[in-house]
């Protein structure tokens, strides 16, 4: 059973045979979106504890026709952590602070939920070959499930990016192209070399299965707190699909009746030395322009124009929520104290999450008693040369 209806154009629209692989919308070159017959989904499908822990436990809501093509390798199902040592340590109310926690995936960040989906029904629809651009965590996350499907993938990243990420790529057999030049540059190369060799693109948001696989996070989130939503998400965005894909998530659960309308505030947090979302959200702009001279030691957040940008700020502004950049020191600050608190080794992308967390609570945006979810999208383990610095130490 399943209710993959159509893919619909963000922008325009327009809808497209789900049945065929699919780009970017051919009229205006925006994201393409998997719709599903909600009215019968929600009619069919119930919770229970039976179903699977992974990605595919909805599989009804997924792309993926036949069961053979679930590719997997037990992603998703992370911990909602309540933290309430960290609370205590900043001076919250116990019971209010809350970490999803995506560092157990496979490969060790949420990047595994998209390409876990994404890999998934490319290969069920026919691609020969995968390929994608990636700061690091998503090369991982492709060549994992590559391997896992038997098909070749050529990953680009940029030629700085930690050693950890590289050699991840090369155990799972992937081709790696390192790249002079940002995500942008890696983006250009890989969809260059996809026409040229007849490869399948999986650039962030140029397809559109990347998104339904972060939209888990989103359902597992709504049960983990008992079919209601936090009242603040604080999410680290780069490309944006995670906070793309919960904000998806909660109108599908609620055209079934899982939920109700009550929605949390999505906050989008980047470094200030790469903050596009942030600038165009200040400016109330509905695009964001790239940011020139992006640097960040958090490579997740070091996406300087996302294809996503349109729909990462409606997101935030239907949610009554915000965006904020914190610096590089604070980011490492909030990672820290995450792992001596919760004994959770945070990624630098999830260590923004508390410096922004902090902030906007010093600020009043987040009061007394509002329950706030941070998500931490990945290990430390990737960007353990950060922490060789005994500078760390005043982060206690």
């Amino acid at each position: 059973m399943n209710f993959l209806a159509h893919l619909e154009c963000s922008q325009c629209a327009r809808r497209y045979d789900a049945g065929v692989l699919q780009g970017l919308c051919e009229t205006c070159k925006r994201p393409l979106l998997a719709r599903y017959d909600l009215d019968a989904a929600g009619q069919a499908i119930k919770p229970s504890p039976s179903r699977s822990r992974d990605v595919w436990r909805f599989h009804e809501l997924q792309p993926v026709q036949d069961a053979r093509f679930r590719f997997s390798l037990n992603e998703g199902g992370t911990p909602l952590v309540t933290a309430d040592r960290l609370a205590k340590a900043i001076e919250v109310p116990p019971g209010t602070l809350f970490i999803k926690d995506e560092s157990p995936n496979p490969t060790g960040s949420f990047k595994a939920r998209g390409m876990a989906v994404a890999v998934s029904r490319a290969v069920e629809l026919g691609a020969p070959s995968l390929s994608a651009p990636s700061a690091g965590n998503a090369a991982c996350a492709l060549a994992a499930y590559a391997a896992k499907a038997g098909v070749d993938a050529h990953v680009y990243m940029p030629r700085d990016v930690p050693a950890s990420f590289v050699a991840q790529c090369h155990a799972f057999g992937a081709h790696v192209h390192l790249i002079d030049g940002l995500i942008t540059d890696c983006g250009r190369a890989s969809m260059e070399d996809a026409a040229k060799y007849g490869r399948f693109d999986l650039s962030t948001l140029k397809e559109p299965y990347r998104l339904e696989g972060k939209k888990t996070l989103g359902y597992e989130l709504a049960e983990q707190m008992d079919w209601t939503l936090p009242d603040v998400i604080v999410y680290p965005t780069g490309g944006g699909t995670g906070l793309v894909g919960m904000w998806k998530a909660f109108a599908e659960m609620e055209a079934m009746g899982w939920i109700d309308s009550e929605r949390p505030r999505m906050v989008s947090v980047q470094s200030s030395g790469c903050a596009p979302i942030v600038r165009a959200f200040d400016r109330n702009e509905e695009t964001a322009t790239l940011w020139e001279n992006a640097a960040t030691v958090a490579d997740g957040l070091r996406v300087p124009a996302a294809v996503g940008d349109i729909l990462m700020l409606r997101a935030i502004r239907e949610s009554k929520g915000t965006a904020i950049a914190v610096s590089d020191d604070e980011l490492l600050k909030g990672a820290t104290m995450i792992a001596r608190a919760e004994g959770i080794f945070a990624a630098p992308e999830g260590g923004a999450t508390l410096a922004a967390f902090i902030e906007l609570r010093n600020s009043g945006s987040i009061r007394d008693g509002e329950r706030t979810v941070l998500f931490n999208t990945g290990s430390g383990l990737s960007y353990s040369h950060l922490w060789n610095d005994a500078g760390r130490e005043g982060a206690a």
